[in-house]
């Protein structure tokens, strides 16, 4: 073996060695956290059928009323929809709850929500309530709103920034995971069966029970004891936990340096950065890139896979196995996202994952319209299909849930994280509720307003998003000033550094 693999390998175990704390902390993070969304995505696909025989059957014993078929679509798209209003609740109380208990035990009292949600769901058959699933659902959204929000801010604040990318990025991984995860759980032979779909509901609360007995054992994020809290001792040690080897003092400068450049200010709320001209361009990204995620329709697949698939022309008997591939593609797109991420940055991977989106867009509806006249369509439709939820693991996937805390200040930033995921959410929710419509009345062109959507977004990343990719919080909002003020007007002075602290830091060190 030569000197040159021996030295790779020697600093790959190094770098594990000192960076297993920050890895385990991440795995433990994400199983009860974005792990929850892409889960709670899937299972709801497996007992479509059973569930509306349940609700059928529910108005047939009350009320005696025989529900017609698109009544039933309705009840039923609004119990899956409803979970995207509990997300952007969760998005709403994510923000408050960080500043007041921090980024670790907001993510540990999320799981009340959680619990809460799993016993109404493994209750609500035995109670002939499908009013109770639906309940269930708000409070489940509630939990994924909040961890969407929480968990890559505390990656991002607790990484250095070397790896600042990849363990932010990792949110999207545990998603892929989670979709993937409730997929096979969703199969026929295991939970997905019409006698026990009220325990694959409940089921989302192994992964919560997961990180409760996990979570506490790691440290809160370094950014938010020194600079929320002031609490210069707590910070060095859970900046030496999460390193195992040592402490960089450019790592400890950059964290002083943003405490001096925002001492004597309070936490922003959301009405105030959508006046502050200071950050319009960090916000306009952040809104336009968070909508696109869900306006992508790639989210909605997950929800209604059936009917995409049977709109492909894919048998019966193989839907519930093709819609595993979906999963594994995204997993796969967003382990590859993670591997690249620090070596193309934010900006390709966004414009190359929308680009490609709209091209798989294009082939999928020339696709189905000739899909009668050739017997191996169904196969490129599906083609279609997996290729498009690979590239939107590939960039939007993942890049978007690091953005806010990379162009953002730390008062500023659960703010910002509130407004993202208030958009993530509602247009979850907006798209969740048509995208059955989209389905039937538009046909063979069901993809068309979605590739739009992806087209335009790359064309917004190209032209005002600048590369975030190793870069402090500092030169990044030198990059964002020059579109926030190109009319050459007032630019905001920084405070002058304060070195008070760091010499206090230095000497604990």
């Amino acid at each position: 073996m030569g000197e040159g693999n021996i030295f790779l390998i020697y600093i790959f175990k190094y770098n594990l060695i000192c960076h297993l704390t920050l890895v385990l902390m991440v795995a433990s993070a994400a199983v009860g956290g974005t792990l929850q969304y892409g889960y709670n995505l899937a299972i709801m696909n497996a007992p479509t059928a059973f569930i509306q025989t349940f609700i059928n059957e529910t108005f047939l014993e009350r009320w005696d009323i025989q529900l017609e078929d698109y009544q039933v679509t309705v009840v039923w798209t609004i119990i899956v929809s409803i979970f995207s209003l509990g997300g952007f609740t969760g998005a709403l109380i994510a923000g408050p709850m960080t500043i007041h208990y921090g980024r670790k035990k907001c993510l540990l009292l999320n799981n009340l929500f959680l619990m809460s949600a799993a016993l109404l769901a493994l209750t609500s058959r035995a109670a002939k309530s499908f009013e109770m699933i639906i309940l269930s659902r708000v409070l489940t959204g509630i939990n994924a709103g909040i961890s969407m929000n929480v968990q890559p801010m505390y990656f991002g604040e607790s990484a250095p920034k070397r790896f600042r990318g990849a363990a932010s990025l990792s949110s999207a991984v545990f998603t892929a995971f989670g979709v993937v995860l409730g997929q096979v759980v969703g199969l026929r032979e295991v939970l997905g069966g019409e006698s026990c779909w009220q325990y694959l509901l409940a089921s989302n609360a192994i992964p919560g029970f997961i990180q409760l007995l996990t979570l506490p054992w790691f440290p809160e994020s370094p950014r938010y004891l020194l600079i929320d809290r002031g609490d210069e001792k707590a910070c060095i040690d859970a900046l030496r936990r999460l390193r195992g080897c040592e402490v960089h003092s450019s790592e400890l400068d950059e964290i002083l340096q943003e405490q001096a450049e925002i001492r004597g200010m309070k936490p922003s709320r959301p009405w105030e950065l959508l006046s502050d001209r200071s950050v319009r361009w960090q916000l306009i990204s952040v809104i336009v890139i968070s909508s696109a995620m869900q306006l992508c329709g790639n989210d909605s697949i997950y929800f209604y896979a059936s009917y995409v698939f049977k709109e492909a022309g894919i048998s019966e008997d193989q839907i519930q196995y093709a819609t595993i591939g979906t999963g594994t593609c995204e997993l796969t797109a967003t382990i590859m996202c993670n591997l690249l991420i620090e070596r193309k940055g934010r900006r390709f991977m966004l414009m190359g994952g929308f680009i490609l989106m709209t091209v798989w867009a294009v082939i999928f509806t020339v696709a189905l319209s000739f899909q009668s006249s050739f017997s191996w369509m169904p196969y490129l439709n599906m083609t279609c299909i997996f290729s498009y939820i690979l590239s939107f693991g590939m960039g939007p996937a993942g890049v978007t849930g690091i953005l806010p805390t990379e162009i953002f200040k730390q008062t500023a930033r659960p703010a910002a994280y509130m407004i993202a995921g208030s958009m993530m959410w509602l247009n979850l929710f907006f798209v969740g509720m048509i995208f059955p419509f989209i389905m039937s009345g538009l046909s063979e062109f069901c993809l068309v307003p979605f590739g739009a959507t992806c087209l335009s977004s790359a064309l917004f990343v190209g032209f005002f998003l600048p590369e975030t990719k190793g870069k402090s919080l500092s030169a990044i909002t030198r990059e964002f000033q020059k579109l926030n003020f190109r009319d050459g007007g007032f630019q905001p002075q920084h405070q002058s550094q304060s070195y008070r602290g760091k010499e206090c830091l230095s000497t604990a060190l």
